[in-house]
């Protein structure tokens, strides 16, 4: 086989949703795309563009929601090109997949098209989500067959984790290697390699547990927001529950999947649950095949949520919730929990013991048939499906031989889907011993009846932290290295294999800066500069059990701020404030590098760290911000200090003394708490700036930032030199001010928006100075400060406080 060159084009065939959200992934992470459909024919003889359909599929990108592009106007990056006149492209090209609907004869009378286009060194790819691989490459040439696999990403592929990669008997598994690189780290994807079976792993198992799930709903009476209730975040699953992922994912995508199974699983044990329940068929046929169509199992009306009657297929209000008597158990351990369910005279309880009786049932019986070992499975349910723990992990956690006891009773007095009996491997010696599927050792392995352990594959020495599996021996990330200090918020510790870089990691809830907090980041600064390279500051909840992604930090603890204010009044909180700004300059000016590893929300405080690091590596999905006048306050801790820096410096640049060109974005941004959708458009808001590293996979964000320590370190990093800053003064303020004026008459904003984005802007503009004043990074400081402590203590600030602390929204008073 000829040698293939790194992957550094894709092409994607098919510019329906799949395909197009597919090759926006591909713009998301930096490879050049492009994107194929039918051509266009000319419309009564009148001339069309040729490349219309992928064309429009792009465009129709700038609209969707969610947001499948980091940023919407990279759309025009994928380059829009036709099966007619542009498979010759294809030649540049070193990987390719196929994404057309679910047709076995339409991706056959597509390959022959292609097939004889695509280069010796490409790899070729199906995105289907259940075709087999084999009979899809039927007819390939040899060489052609060796290159060919299925690659599955989940909807929509750019915020799920999970991607199957899929063999046929003919595929190289050098190709399956370097997919499985090319799909981690560069896409930032969590893959599980499956068996050639219909539907794979991912929606083998969480098509039967819908599936499940209704038949053992019909057989307790529970409507359908009853079972959403009790099978979302209360279970440890996706917080859309059931039947709103089904509305989500898509009524009609649900019955293919379905009719999938039926027509090629008709001797499976479960085989009699494989068709489209009545009720979903009801819906499709009448058009209503869920989000897509504003109607599924649920409908909305303005903000009023209605559910469907089964019986009438008609909408009505949904206010169906879980009894006490279910949560009180659900907050139980597992092991307790089962037990109590199962014993439990309630049709809720005895509704869910009998869906996990159901799933660990049938993914007993096809471990061996689908996937290499447990891990697949429950790797895949939890990055595929949102649950926080896998099926496996579940049945281990509650004690492996007295459950599969507990579904042994079930099957023998008939109360299982499936009178199928448990496999022998389930009671055998291994699992008797061990009560585990998951063991340092590795993953149970029912076709190879021992334990498997892990790939090795090069590409997982960039992860520190892999995603750990119940009882695999995988180190805690809040535990793990050696501590170097440490007090009850905030942990300072060393990793093992890059000893010279000191990590910080909160423990406070949500990550809020607290004074322990700020207080261990000041010694954490001292301790690096005395003894390391450099200091991380990472959390440990990026790598969350279920979907990756955590809170960098939500900002300053309010909760924390309310006492203070009510003992001695608005000034009872400055030296807090003080202690804050103190420690965003000692992290600024350390004479180490400093940088913030970000994921997920890094709001108000947490957004002023970011700004305050030497550099910054940001996960794909950060979501930053300066939201303080949510709560009617403004950032004090130096945030709009930062931006009035920049101001100047771009003005420096620029050769231009309009200090109100450079202020309006960042100003804009702080009094309309402006939050970043994704880390790019983080960096279009200055607040990730040219040379920080963005990462695709979010478990490859803590080495990253050590080996950034390393590399500034090796430089021979210097701290920057304080100087002096221009800033607009009271020019600037008066002109924002006129405009704040008539957006308050305007009734666009409220009386109080308009008085703390004065106060904003008397930061950012440096007070009440003549324009080109220079000023020091103190006195903003102190602007801040003073600022800060005024809107605390005003009554409407102390209401949106109180109103969130009490609802967690945002009060707009």
């Amino acid at each position: 086989m000829t040698d293939r060159k790194l992957i550094k084009r894709v092409a994607v065939l098919g510019a329906g949703v799949m395909g197009a959200q597919i090759a926006a992934h591909c713009i998301n992470v930096g490879i050049p795309v492009l994107l194929f459909d039918l051509a266009s024919q000319p419309v009564e003889g009148k001339a069309v563009n040729k490349n219309a359909i992928a064309l429009k599929a792009i465009e129709n990108l700038k609209k969707a929601k969610p947001a499948p592009l980091g940023l919407a106007d990279r759309a025009s990056l994928i380059q829009a090109a036709n099966y007619d006149d542009d498979l010759n492209l294809l030649a540049d090209c070193e990987l390719i997949i196929e994404a057309i609907a679910e047709r076995l004869d339409w991706k056959h009378t597509l390959y022959e098209k292609v097939a004889p286009h695509i280069p010796e060194h490409a790899i070729f790819a199906t995105n289907t989500s259940g075709l087999s691989i084999g009979a899809l490459a039927k007819g390939f040439p040899d060489d052609l067959k060796k290159r060919f696999c299925g690659v599955h990403f989940f909807n929509p592929p750019r915020y799920m984790h999970l991607l199957e990669l899929i063999p046929a008997d003919d595929t190289d598994s050098a190709v399956l290697d370097e997919l499985e690189t090319f799909m981690t780290s560069t896409m930032g994807k969590g893959v599980v390699r499956a068996k050639d079976t219909p539907n794979f792993v991912g929606n083998r198992v969480g098509v039967f547990s819908i599936l499940a799930v209704i038949e053992e709903a019909r057989k307790y009476g529970l409507s359908f927001d009853a079972v959403d209730a009790i099978t979302g975040s209360k279970l440890g699953r996706s917080k859309s529950a059931t039947f709103r992922t089904s509305d989500v994912v898509g009524l009609d995508t649900l019955a293919h999947v379905i009719k999938t199974m039926e027509d090629s699983l008709p001797d499976d044990p479960f085989a009699h649950l494989f068709k489209t329940p009545d009720v979903l068929a009801k819906l499709i046929a009448k058009g209503a095949l869920g989000q897509k169509t504003q109607a599924g199992f649920y409908r909305k009306e303005g903000k009023k949520v209605l559910v469907l009657n089964p019986d009438t297929m008609d909408y009505q209000p949904s206010d169906t919730t879980s009894s006490p008597l279910i949560d009180r158990i659900l907050k139980k351990p597992i092991a307790e929990r089962l037990e109590l369910l199962r014993t439990t005279d309630d049709p809720q309880a005895q509704f869910l013991w009998a869906i996990f009786r159901d799933i660990f049932h049938y993914c007993a019986i096809h471990l061996g048939d689908i996937a290499e070992s447990a891990r697949e499975i429950d790797l895949a349910m939890r990055w595929g499906y949102g649950w926080d723990s896998g099926p496996f992990e579940d049945w281990q956690a509650a004690g492996w031989i007295q459950v599969a006891g507990w579904i042994k009773e079930d099957i023998d007095q008939g109360k299982a889907l499936s009178n199928a009996p448990l496999p022998e491997w389930v009671f055998a010696a291994s699992m008797s011993a061990s009560q585990a599927v998951h063991t340092p050792e590795g993953s149970w392995s029912a076709s190879a009846n021992q334990y498997i352990s892990r790939s090795s594959l090069p590409v997982y020495k960039k992860q520190v932290f892999r995603a750990p599996l119940l009882g695999d021996g995988s180190p805690d990330p809040s535990t793990a290295g050696s501590t170097v200090y440490e007090n009850s918020d905030l942990r300072v510790w060393v990793e093992t294999s890059q000893p010279e870089v000191l990590i910080a990691s909160f423990r406070s809830k949500m990550n809020t800066f607290s004074a322990d907090v700020l207080n261990g980041l000041q010694q954490a600064v001292d301790l690096a500069e005395a003894n390391y390279a450099g200091l991380v500051i990472w959390q440990t909840a990026s790598l969350k059990l279920g979907t990756p992604g955590g809170p960098f930090s939500a900002g300053a603890n309010l909760e924390g701020a309310i006492p203070l204010v009510m003992k001695s009044g608005p000034a009872g909180v400055e030296p807090l404030v003080k202690l804050f700004q103190d420690t965003m300059m000692k992290v600024k000016y350390a004479q180490v590098p400093v940088v913030a590893a970000v994921a997920g929300i890094a709001l108000g405080g947490g957004c002023e760290l970011l700004l305050h690091a030497s550099r910054r590596v940001a996960a794909m999905e950060s979501f930053i911000g300066l939201v303080e006048i949510g709560v009617g306050l403004l950032p004090a801790g130096g945030g709009l200090k930062e931006a009035a820096i920049r101001a100047a410096v771009g003005i420096e640049h620029a050769g231009n003394t309009n200090y109100l060109d450079f202020l309006k974005t960042s100003f804009e941004n702080a009094a309309m708490a402006k939050v970043s959708s994704s880390a790019q458009e983080a960096m279009k808001m200055a607040y990730l700036q040219k040379g920080d590293i963005l990462v695709a996979n979010v478990y490859e964000l803590l080495a990253q930032a050590q080996n950034q320590v390393k590399s500034m370190h090796y430089a021979g990093y210097r701290a920057p030199i304080q100087t002096l800053i221009p800033v607009g003064g009271r020019s600037v303020i008066s002109t924002v001010r006129g405009q704040l004026a008539n957006m308050r008459d305007g009734g666009f904003i409220s009386e109080h928006d308009a008085h703390i984005a004065h106060k904003i802007i008397h930061v950012l503009a440096g007070g009440d100075v003549d324009a080109g004043t220079l000023v020091t990074e103190d006195w903003l400081l102190k602007l801040e400060r003073q600022a800060f402590i005024d809107l605390i203590g005003h009554p409407k600030t102390m209401e949106r406080i109180m109103g969130l602390i009490q609802t967690g929204k945002p009060l707009r008073n």
